[in-house]
């Protein structure tokens, strides 16, 4: 399965009410040259039939849950939606898997987050052992941290960092060596206006700092306590979201590259409740796929 280089992470093409229009948009995205659409997963429910949909109103790009939480569906389930997927959309259905945060996971279930690498090699373990089984050429890891990368490299196609900065991308290559994909998620706003681009950023931002994962892992490069109040400092908003015009963007997206990326997923942030950011995709496709 061939990514590509520039492919759209999108909340909206999973969570839109209307079908209809997520199908013309994922249409769209196909047309404008994107390689590889990825969609959440985190919170759980329906993200391979979410997956189905954008597969079968698309012709040949390539379709990601990034990602599927482990601690909330079966292995045998997904191994056997997999080979559905698979058989019906050759080639063009990657399994994202991740091992989400213990916020969400124990919210029902206290206590249920516990030991998330041994869980990690569980699942995989079982999806090695359904019957047909899942390939790990077909799958990929969320990972933030050596032990997790580490396992990506082992297990899976690679490895799909989340809500890091480009920092991250050259560690995550050192530790994964050569050959395994490296698919790191960059959020951006196409904005200029320091003021304004960071409100937008931050509205995006402020989710992920009450998630212990996400906090201790941008530790490790340089941000402290501080950074993390409210959404985010400036330095924080600034390391993990790109922000500008196309230009600036871009030379985000080439740090990633430069770092050992093989493919960056660009979700564009800070859009209004129920809107698409489709002029947001078309100006970012004409400057990286045109």
């Amino acid at each position: 399965m061939d990514l590509g280089r520039i492919g759209i992470w999108s909340r909206e093409l999973r969570y839109h009410p209307d079908p209809g229009v997520t199908a013309e948009a994922a249409a769209e995205l196909e047309e404008l040259g994107y390689t590889a659409l990825w969609i959440p997963g985190g919170a759980g429910g329906d993200v391979l039939g979410a997956s189905r949909h954008l597969l079968e109103n698309t012709r040949s790009v390539p379709v990601a849950p990034g990602i599927l939480n482990v601690w909330m569906h079966d292995a045998q389930e997904v191994a056997a939606e997999h080979a559905r997927l698979t058989a019906d959309f050759p080639e063009r259905f990657l399994l994202g898997l991740g091992i989400s945060h213990a916020p969400s996971v124990d919210r029902e279930e206290p206590g249920r987050y516990r030991k998330p690498l041994t869980k990690m090699r569980s699942y995989l373990d079982e999806l090695d052992a359904a019957d047909p089984p899942v390939p790990p050429q077909e799958r990929i890891l969320a990972a933030l941290r050596p032990k997790m990368l580490a396992l990506s490299a082992e297990r899976s196609l690679g490895a799909h960092p989340y809500f890091v900065p480009s920092d991250h991308t050259a560690v995550a290559r050192e530790t994964l060596g050569d050959g395994p994909v490296l698919a790191p998620e960059q959020a951006v706003v196409l904005e200029s206006d320091p003021e304004r681009a960071r409100a937008r950023a931050r509205a995006h931002t402020e989710r992920y700092l009450r998630l212990p994962n996400y906090t201790g892992n941008l530790e490790r490069f340089g941000l402290e306590a501080a950074d993390f109040e409210g959404a985010g400092s400036d330095r924080l908003v600034d390391a993990v979201v790109a922000w500008g015009d196309e230009a600036a963007i871009q030379a985000r997206v080439q740090e990633h590259l430069d770092a050992g990326a093989d493919h960056v997923c660009l979700q564009v942030v800070g859009v209004p409740e129920g809107e698409l950011p489709r002029e947001e995709w078309r100006r970012l496709a004409a400057a990286f796929v045109s």
